[in-house]
């Protein structure tokens, strides 16, 4: 962090003025280059003549961090927050390095509260301690300031804390507690935090198993996406609504979803569009028609770009459609290589990779290695335990036991 010489030295450097043009007429050169090295300090008076001079506040110049050097601060610390997951390894450790020197220093402004905020959830991901403080500060700051967006956006951290421990009901409580304070205070809302909001609960429906709930709150949500032409979260709303139509075997819905998906990722050019469409057309082949035949047909047919999160789904299905197609071997190969990535939490989704032990289980049976195969099925039921009911679950269980009770 800059000294009072550095701050006035970088900001006259700023501004592109000569030392001559800073002292003017109240200070010599040499004196002012004495405070910008800090071996002499300026009095009140010198102080507020090199402000007024630099046409900033004298409270920014005798600041620790000055507002320019604090704005730097938060560009670099947005960039390595916003990192793709494709690409992450260690900025959230590389963002707390950085912001952890100026945490005693900062003030009441949005920089502050936005350094406050992305330090406390990098150090929620990287499981250390101590992160809730900074989080509820950044609050008080935004609620202080009327910043509505980022206010709303500490709830649904809030909310995504108790979700990423699989505590889903735990979770829902929270954000609905959330938007009654938000509303109560008068904070609530701007279009984009409701839909956040919207989408998350819907979400959370699904989570505990109330789809009743999660469908109507998604229809809501869908409409007052298109009526106030933000098209914001809808395309994760639509993926909710493919899912759902998927699981209620409604192809009809299914096919009119992925439309609107791939419709949404061409205009949007988003890659993940055309990726999670993939995903539903083969898993809907493999896991509900049983047409292996045509998965296969389906995979020939696209380029399986890797990817860290969509690979693993890529991966599990090729392996659904080898055991379908009686290739054991090349279903072991694949599926062994499956991995759930930390940003899995949803409990259909994790239902779903669970089944990977299920099919492992399958196969090992059909290659007569019985103890592999009823490992494996015990494994899957273990883990599917605590889940919603899904068809996802119930072909484990009977999975279960074909294998280890028949």
């Amino acid at each position: 962090m800059q000294t009072l010489g550095e701050r006035i030295r970088t900001l006259r450097k700023q501004q592109k003025m000569t030392l001559e043009a800073l002292a003017g007429t109240e200070l010599t050169k040499g004196m002012l280059s004495l405070i910008e090295n800090n071996k002499a300090k300026p009095s009140m008076e010198s102080l507020q003549y090199i402000a007024n001079q630099l046409n900033v506040e004298v409270s920014e110049l005798l600041e620790e961090v000055s507002g320019h050097e604090l704005r730097e601060v938060l560009e670099k610390a947005e960039i390595l927050f916003n990192t793709n997951y494709d690409v992450l390894s260690d900025e959230y450790e590389q963002l707390i390095h950085l912001v952890e020197p100026y945490l005693p220093k900062l003030g009441q402004g949005y920089e502050s509260a936005r350094l406050l905020e992305m330090y406390s959830r990098c150090k929620h991901q990287a499981h250390k301690k101590d992160w809730e403080e900074p989080l509820n500060q950044a609050a008080e700051i935004y609620e202080k300031l009327n910043i509505t967006a980022r206010r709303a956006k500490i709830g649904i951290v809030r909310t995504a804390v108790k979700f990423q421990e699989h505590k889903y009901q735990e979770a829902l409580n929270i954000l609905q507690e959330e938007r009654a304070d938000l509303e109560k205070k008068g904070i609530w809302m701007d279009p984009v935090s409701r839909l956040d909001f919207d989408y998350v609960e819907t979400a959370l429906y699904y989570a505990i198993g109330d789809h009743e709930s999660a469908l109507k709150l998604m229809d809501q949500a869908i409409e007052y996406s298109k009526e106030n032409k933000t098209f914001y979260h809808l395309d994760d709303l639509y993926r909710i609504a493919a899912a759902h139509a998927m699981m209620s075997r409604d192809e009809e819905k299914i096919e009119y979803y992925l439309k609107k998906i791939e419709a949404y990722g061409v205009f949007a050019d988003d890659i993940d569009a055309e990726r999670f469409s993939f995903f539903v057309k083969t898993h809907y082949l493999n896991s509900y028609k049983k047409q292996y035949e045509e998965a296969d047909k389906l995979f020939k047919t696209y380029n399986l770009e890797k990817d860290k999160l969509f690979t693993h789904y890529f991966l599990l299905e090729r392996g659904k459609t080898f055991y379908g197609l009686k290739q054991f071997e090349e279903a072991i190969e694949q599926l062994e290589q499956v991995v759930i990535q930390d940003v899995i939490n949803h409990p259909i989704d994790l239902s779903i990779f669970y089944e990977k032990d299920a099919y492992l289980a399958l196969c090992y049976t059909a290659i007569g290695q019985t103890e592999k195969a009823k490992a494996f099925a015990q494994k899957a039921l273990d883990l599917i335990k605590e889940m919603p009911d899904t068809p996802y679950k119930t072909f484990i269980q009977e999975t279960y036991k074909q294998i280890v009770t028949d």
